[in-house]
C-alpha cells in the first residue's frame, strides 16, 4: 500500500483541491447544449440507421415473417436476422440466456426479431412496423407469485440464515406477519440507448451509451467472432444511466455491431422512448411474505422475509440483486434470529436488470415495513422502536454483527439520527401534527423519520478493481484515463481533482478523456457506488508514481530531500526554491524523466461465500437519515412532501456541491419510486406504461418547498479515497421516510392504532384504498 500523501502546507496554508465544491467538469457544455453524447458524434460518409422488430406476443413461436413490405419500404438496406449473427446470438452479462435476436421463440412483448437497416432512422422504424409475423401462442407466466407458485427461476432460489428463527419466533412476547408489494421502476435516462458501430481495419470500433465498456467490448466480440482486441468501446458520456446501461446496453452495442460488419458500413442504432421502455429492464418488484417476533418494547427477537422478485424472462443480473436485497435487509438494525429467502421469478416479461441501489432499496424496505408495524401495535413513536434496534455503537460488544456475518465497525447512525431529530425538530413537529389532525376531517398530515445503512462494494469481488492512465505533457498540463463512466454524476470531475490533489495543480490544468477500452482494459461497471472508491484510488495511484519521480528529480537537481519537495498551487517548494510546476516538468523532460505512469486499485477484505451466503461483502457502509412531512387529501389520495430534511454520511467528501447534488437527485428519483411510479402490464403482457404520458415520474412540483439537505461530518474509518464515501445509491434510500409519512397520515384515520395496508407506489388509487381499509378497521373495532 502506497504511503499517505498529505496536504501541501506551504508557509501556514494547507492547500488541497479535494474537498473543494468544484462544479461539473461539463457542466457549461451541458447548459450551452455543446456536451457531445453518442447521437452527436458527426456520422461518418455511408452511416446506416438501424430499428428493431419487436415481438408483439408475451410468449411464442415464431411460425413465419415476410419480410415483404419491409424489403420494399423506401431506403431500406437489409434487413438482419439471427441467422445473420456470425459469432454467439447472446448478450446475457452472467448466463448465456439472453439472445440478441429471438431465434423461433419470443418469451415477452418488445422482445427484437430482426433488425431494419435503412438510411435514416425514420425510414428504418416505418419499416420494422411492416413485418408480417405468425405466431403459435404458448401459456405466459406475467406475475412473479405465478411463477414462483410454477417454481419457474432464473437463478438457484437463496437462503440466509442465523440462529434458530422457528425456536426465537415460537417464544417471542409479541409477532406480526404480512404481506407487501413493492414495484418496479422504469430507469427513465433522458438519452435513451443508442450505439454507433463503425467498422475499423481489422475490427469493430463501437461509440456506446453505456456504464460498461468492457463488458460492451466482450459481447461485441463474441457476437462477431472476433478477439476483445478486434473491438474497442468508447463512451465520452451519457445522460443518465441509473443501471439501466450497465448490462442492458449489450443489446444495441451488439446489433449495431452485426449490422456493421455485415453491411461494412457504419451503423447507428437508437431508440426511440416507446421502443427503449417496452424493450429494457427496469428495477425489480417485490413481493413480501414477512413475520417478526419482538417484546413489549419493540425489540426484534426473530425475523422472516421471503422476497419473491419480477426477474422476467432472463436472468440478467436478478441473482446479484437478489443476493444484495438480502443483504440488506436489516438495513441498521441487529437482527439476531432469521431466515431470509429470495426467488428470482421467471415471467415473460422484460428482464429487469440493475437500478440505482441494486436491491438494496427492496431488501431494506421490508424491514423498515415491519418496524413501523411493531411500533403501531405498541403504541410507540416508530423512532424509538427504529432507535432501540439499532446495530451498537463501534465498542459496544454485542449486537454489531450482520446476518452475513460481517461485523459493523463503522456505524454512526446513532450519532447521525440523533442529530437531525435534533435539527429537523420531529419530536415538536410531531406532536403539532397530531393536533392538527385532530381538527382537520379531511386533510391528514403524517411525519416519518427513517434511517440508512448501505455496503459499499460489489458483492462480486473481482469486480471491485480499476485502472487509470495519467499524462504529464511537457506545457504542465495533464490528462487522465480511468475505466469509470460519466453519467452526469461527476466522476470525472472528483478524478480529476484527486489527480490535481496529488500533483499539486489547480484543477484547470487538468482533463479526463473519453473511457475507451483501448486505454484501460478489463474495467468493471461504473455501479455500485464504487466510482469514486475505485478509479479515484486508480488515478492517485499513477499521479502518485509520477509525483515521486518529479520530486526525486528536484531534489537531485536542486538539493534537499525528495520527501521535502512540496507541489501546491501549480508551485514546486523545493530547497528554499519555488517554480511553476511546467517549468520543473520542462527540465525533467529534457532529463528524460518518465512523465507518465498507469495506476492500479483493488479494494482490500472482501470476501463471500455464495453458498452459505456469508463474509465480508462491503469494505464499508454508508449511512443517513431524512424526516419528511407530508399531507393527504383522504377524499382524492392526492398527497404532497411539505418538507424533507436529509442528513447523509459521504464521509470526508470530495466535492460537497456534486454529493448535495446526488443527495437530493437519489432523493427524489426514491421517492417516485415509492410514490408515483408505477408499471403496469395488461392481461397480454404488454407494458402499457411505456411513455412519459403514461408514466409519472417526479416533476418540480413534486419536489418539496423547503428540502434541508446536509452532510454529516465524518471521516471514512475505512482507506477510502481521502476517507470519502460513495454517494451515488445509498441516498435512494432516504425517502423511505415520504412513504411511511404517507402511512402515518393514513394512520391516523384510526387513532395510530391501525397499521395501514399500504403498498407501493403509494399512488392515489393505493393511498384511497389504504384509506377505505383503515376506516373499516376503524368502524369494526368501534362497534365491538
Amino acid at each position: 500500500m502506497n504511503k499517505t500523501v498529505e496536504p501541501a502546507v506551504i508557509g501556514s496554508a494547507v492547500w488541497q483541491e479535494v474537498g473543494k465544491p468544484h462544479f461539473h467538469e461539463s457542466a457549461v457544455l451541458h447548459v450551452t447544449g455543446e456536451a457531445t453524447y453518442a447521437d452527436d458524434v458527426p456520422e461518418l460518409h455511408g452511416t446506416l440507421h438501424a430499428a428493431f422488430g419487436l415481438s408483439q406476443k408475451a410468449h411464442a413461436r415464431i411460425a413465419g415473417i415476410d419480410f415483404s413490405a419491409v424489403k420494399a419500404t423506401p431506403g431500406v438496406v437489409a434487413v438482419i436476422t439471427a441467422g445473420d449473427i456470425p459469432g454467439v446470438n447472446d448478450c446475457g452479462p452472467i448466463i448465456h440466456d439472453d439472445p440478441i435476436l429471438a431465434d423461433g421463440l419470443v418469451q415477452y412483448v418488445g422482445q427484437p426479431i430482426f433488425v431494419v437497416v435503412a438510411d435514416t432512422h425514420a425510414n428504418a422504424r416505418r419499416a420494422a412496423r411492416k413485418a408480417v409475423i405468425s405466431y403459435q401462442e404458448l401459456p405466459a407466466t406475467l406475475s412473479p407469485r405465478a411463477a414462483r407458485a410454477a417454481e419457474s427461476w432464473v437463478v438457484p432460489p437463496m437462503q440466509l440464515r442465523r440462529g434458530e428463527f422457528e425456536r426465537a419466533y415460537a417464544a417471542a412476547p409479541r409477532r406480526i406477519e404480512g404481506q407487501l408489494h413493492v414495484g418496479g421502476q422504469e430507469q427513465f435516462y433522458l438519452e435513451g440507448q443508442v450505439s454507433y458501430a463503425i467498422p475499423r481495419e481489422g475490427g469493430m470500433q463501437v461509440i456506446c451509451s453505456t456504464q460498461h465498456p468492457s463488458e460492451m467490448q466482450h459481447v461485441v466480440a463474441h457476437a462477431l467472432g472476433l478477439h476483445s482486441h478486434h473491438v474497442s468501446v468508447e463512451c465520452r458520456r451519457m445522460g443518465g444511466g441509473f443501471g439501466g446501461k450497465e448490462s442492458q446496453s449489450a443489446l444495441w452495442a451488439t446489433a449495431a455491431a452485426v449490422c456493421a460488419a455485415r453491411l461494412k458500413r457504419p451503423v447507428k442504432l437508437r431508440a426511440d422512448r416507446d421502443d427503449d421502455m417496452l424493450v429494457t429492464g427496469k428495477r425489480h418488484c417485490f413481493d413480501y411474505d414477512y413475520a417478526a417476533g419482538f417484546d413489549e418494547e419493540g425489540r426484534l427477537l426473530a425475523v422472516q422475509v421471503d422476497m419473491v422478485s419480477r426477474a422476467g424472462f432472463s436472468a440478467d443480473l436478478s441473482g446479484p440483486v437478489a443476493t444484495r436485497a438480502v443483504c440488506h435487509v436489516d438495513n441498521a438494525y441487529y437482527l439476531p434470529d432469521v431466515d431470509i429467502r429470495a426467488v428470482c421469478a421467471k415471467t415473460n416479461t422484460q428482464s429487469n436488470t440493475a437500478f440505482r441501489g441494486f436491491g438494496g432499496p427492496q431488501g431494506a424496505l421490508a424491514m423498515e415495513y415491519m418496524i413501523d408495524n411493531i411500533a403501531r401495535d405498541l403504541g410507540r413513536d416508530p423512532l424509538d422502536v427504529r432507535k432501540l434496534n439499532f446495530y451498537n455503537r463501534p465498542g459496544q460488544p454485542g449486537r454489531d454483527v450482520t446476518p452475513y456475518g460481517q461485523q459493523v465497525t463503522d456505524n454512526v447512525i446513532h450519532e447521525l439520527v440523533a442529530e437531525l431529530e435534533a435539527t429537523s425538530e420531529y419530536r415538536v413537529r410531531r406532536a403539532q401534527i397530531r393536533a392538527w389532525n385532530a381538527t382537520s376531517p379531511v386533510l391528514k398530515r403524517g411525519l416519518a423519520l427513517t434511517p440508512v445503512k448501505f455496503g459499499i462494494a460489489f458483492n462480486v469481488s473481482h469486480l471491485n478493481q480499476a485502472g487509470a492512465l495519467v499524462h504529464v505533457y511537457v506545457d504542465g498540463s495533464v490528462l487522465v484515463n480511468h475505466g469509470g463512466t460519466e453519467m452526469g454524476q461527476g466522476l470525472h470531475t472528483k478524478v480529476m481533482q484527486v489527480v490535481a490533489n496529488e500533483l499539486g495543480l489547480t484543477l484547470d490544468r487538468v482533463r479526463v478523456t473519453a473511457t475507451d477500452t483501448s486505454k484501460v482494459a478489463n474495467t468493471s461497471a461504473t455501479a455500485a457506488s464504487t466510482g469514486s472508491d475505485l478509479n479515484g484510488k486508480a488515478a492517485q495511484d499513477a499521479a502518485r508514481t509520477i509525483r515521486r519521480r518529479l520530486a526525486e528529480f528536484a531534489a537531485e537537481r536542486f538539493g534537499g530531500s525528495a520527501d521535502e519537495v512540496r507541489f501546491a498551487a501549480s508551485q514546486v517548494h523545493v530547497n528554499g526554491q519555488a517554480m511553476d510546476f511546467a517549468e520543473l516538468v520542462g527540465k525533467a523532460y529534457l532529463a528524460r524523466v518518465q512523465l507518465w505512469s498507469d495506476g492500479f486499485y483493488a479494494t482490500p477484505d472482501l470476501s463471500w461465500d455464495s453458498a452459505t451466503m456469508t463474509g465480508h461483502p462491503f469494505y464499508y457502509y454508508a449511512y443517513g437519515a431524512a424526516a419528511s412531512e407530508v399531507m393527504i387529501d383522504t377524499l382524492t389520495g392526492e398527497w404532497k412532501l411539505l418538507r424533507a430534511d436529509v442528513l447523509h454520511d459521504a464521509g470526508q467528501s470530495l466535492n460537497p456541491a456534486l454529493d448535495i447534488g446526488q443527495v437530493e437527485g437519489g432523493f427524489i428519483q426514491g421517492m417516485g419510486w415509492l410514490t408515483t411510479e408505477e408499471l403496469w402490464w395488461n392481461d397480454q403482457g404488454r407494458l402499457m406504461t411505456h411513455a412519459p404520458s403514461t408514466y409519472k415520474i417526479p416533476a418540480i412540483s413534486d419536489c418539496p418547498q423547503d428540502f434541508r439537505v446536509r452532510l454529516f461530518d465524518n471521516r471514512n474509518a475505512a482507506d477510502s479515497i481521502h476517507r470519502s464515501k460513495a454517494v451515488g445509491e445509498p441516498p435512494l434510500l432516504l425517502p423511505f421516510s415520504v412513504f411511511f409519512a404517507i402511512r402515518d397520515a393514513i394512520a391516523s384515520l384510526g387513532d395510530y392504532r391501525i397499521n395501514p395496508p399500504l403498498n407501493a407506489p403509494a399512488t392515489s388509487e393505493e393511498i384511497l384504498k389504504s384509506v377505505e381499509a383503515v376506516r373499516t378497521a376503524a368502524r369494526t373495532a368501534g362497534a365491538a
